[in-house]
């Protein structure tokens, strides 16, 4: 598992969960009644993009759909302020580790940024 700041903890829902609940620095009664709630609201949670009911992958998947034989064109790259640099690259990393996306390496129409 990954350190967590220190305003942090792991809580499991259950004893052999391996999703945890990360929990604020809440006392014990109050982090009971936390996880008392989202045990009787489990069904409703979804950990992954499977397990979200109502909503079709395919809404929620970026696909780009390329016309065949068509030569790949490469556009300049945009720079960013600094402090937007920052931004964007945190933002990265946080999809990035929560499987949101994925790099790819092996397109023609990919360019290493």
């Amino acid at each position: 598992m990954k350190p967590l700041p220190s305003t942090l903890k792991y809580a499991f829902l259950e004893p052999d969960e391996t999703f945890p609940v990360l929990a604020n620095d809440l006392t014990l009664d109050q982090e009971k009644q936390v996880l008392d709630l989202l045990r009787e609201n489990q069904e409703a949670l979804g950990w992954t993009l499977g397990e979200i009911r109502g909503i079709s992958p395919t809404i929620v998947q970026h696909r780009i759909h390329l016309e065949d034989n068509v030569k790949p064109y490469r556009d300049r790259q945009w720079r960013l302020n600094p402090t937007l640099q920052d931004v964007v690259r945190k933002e990265v990393l946080k999809w990035l580790d929560h499987d949101i996306i994925y790099p790819i390496s092996d397109s023609e129409w990919v360019s290493p940024v």
